[in-house]
């Protein structure tokens, strides 16, 4: 028998759920709805444009563990389609994807447009139509869905809602009308800004491995950190900003960062390293040699917060000195005072609430041939291609099920 699906998002996982459900019911007419004037607007951004397209930690449950909302439920649905299957999904289709060091998967063009003309391409294929400039205003559902747009009226068999994260949750309100439990969303993803800290004149400077904490909390981000003129920003920052979401925004983004410019070195091994530079650099001014994995100019700037004179000779460091030295490698102090979001790929915590969807079908409990997919849900993970993967999954699955 068949029917209309009608996706309303056209964003990964809008693109993504519409091509399975015309793949596993090609009898349904399935229609994307965009409200906007562009589809795939994150995927074109996404990696600086190369699109990092998933992970390759492809075990539901080690998977999982990157996501700091939605783990138990994202490990049932990894079960289903996870990382490699994307890998495979991707590939059969003509992408030649590449595993960087880091685990993260790019398309070997280092372009994200193959992935945007792949799925066009698919949709072109099958036959899935795309309908541009509308947006969905009002849903009635009887024994049909009657959709309300900004191009007059639809009826649809199915609905699956792409509709990604929202910054408000009044954008969300037409679901909890609908009788969803909606948790607010607050930003995920975000740098953090530091107005009064004269390390922001050293812009540009990279630490390839840093471990960052806030202070009083049991949060921490590990990775590369990059200085920027507003701030730091990197992995490590973004990790952190990821796992503390809303304990930050109930900060109002004014909190105390503690950095460990070391990675994980311990003070008695630091200890013992400053006490090796003292005997091997001797009489060579401190300002002009270290051992670190750090930058001249972040080395000098360090000194500077110690209270050290680059002239100071290593033979000549005082207890005192060595104690200032110890505490700002290992245990740097900066005022936070506010984050900046990148809009482009924006990711929120919050949505629909889990426990309203069933993790074997994506369909919603409240309401029946509603299904989700996507970052709409209460679901987000770290930078490393995790937000995609949860797209890609979820979207797989309603997709696979939605004509049933």
């Amino acid at each position: 028998m068949s029917g209309r699906i009608v996706v309303i998002g056209g964003g990964a996982a809008g693109f993504f759920s519409a091509i399975r459900a015309k793949e596993v019911f090609p009898d349904h007419e399935v229609i994307i709805l965009e409200k906007s004037q562009k589809t795939l607007s994150k995927v074109k951004v996404s990696g600086g444009g190369r699109c990092n397209v998933t992970n390759v930690v492809s075990d539901p449950k080690e998977l999982s563990s990157f996501y700091p909302r939605g783990q138990n439920f994202l490990k049932k649905a990894f079960s289903q389609f996870t990382s490699s299957d994307t890998v495979r999904w991707f590939e059969e289709r003509g992408i030649k994807l590449k595993v960087y060091p880091d685990n993260c998967i790019f398309p070997v063009a280092n372009n994200s447009q193959v992935i945007i003309d792949c799925f066009r391409g698919e949709c072109e294929r099958l036959g899935v139509q795309i309908e541009m400039s509308t947006g969905v205003q009002k849903i009635i559902k009887n024994e049909r869905f009657k959709l309300t747009t900004s191009n007059g009226e639809l009826n649809a068999d199915k609905l699956i809602v792409t509709i990604g994260g929202q910054p408000k949750k009044s954008s969300l309100q037409w679901l909890e009308e609908m009788g969803h439990t909606i948790i607010d969303p607050v930003p995920s993803l975000f740098t953090f800004n530091m107005p009064d800290e004269p390390i922001t004149e050293l812009m540009g400077n990279v630490i390839e491995k840093a471990k960052v904490k806030i202070k009083g909390e049991k949060l921490e981000g590990n990775g590369p950190l990059l200085i920027t003129h507003w701030g730091m920003s990197g992995p490590a920052i973004l990790q952190l900003s990821a796992w503390g979401a809303r304990i930050l925004h109930d900060k109002d983004y004014h909190f105390e960062v503690l950095v460990n410019w070391l990675d994980s070195t311990k003070e008695s091994e630091l200890r013992e390293q400053l006490t090796f530079c003292q005997e091997d650099y001797n009489d060579k001014h401190i300002g002009n040699v270290h051992p670190f994995p750090i930058t001249l100019r972040l080395w000098k700037h360090l000194l500077m917060r110690s209270g050290i004179k680059e002239t100071t000779r290593w033979r000549e460091l005082g207890k005192n000195q060595l104690n200032k030295l110890v505490n700002t490698l290992i245990n740097d102090c900066y005022q936070v005072k506010g984050k900046t979001t990148f809009k482009e790929e924006f990711v929120t915590a919050g949505g629909v609430s889990l426990q309203d969807i069933n993790v074997q079908t994506m369909e919603s409990k409240k309401i029946p041939g509603m299904y989700f997919a996507g970052e709409v849900m209460d679901i987000d993970g770290i930078t490393g291609g995790f937000n995609f993967q949860a797209a890609w999954t979820t979207a797989f699955i309603a997709g696979s099920n939605v004509g049933t």
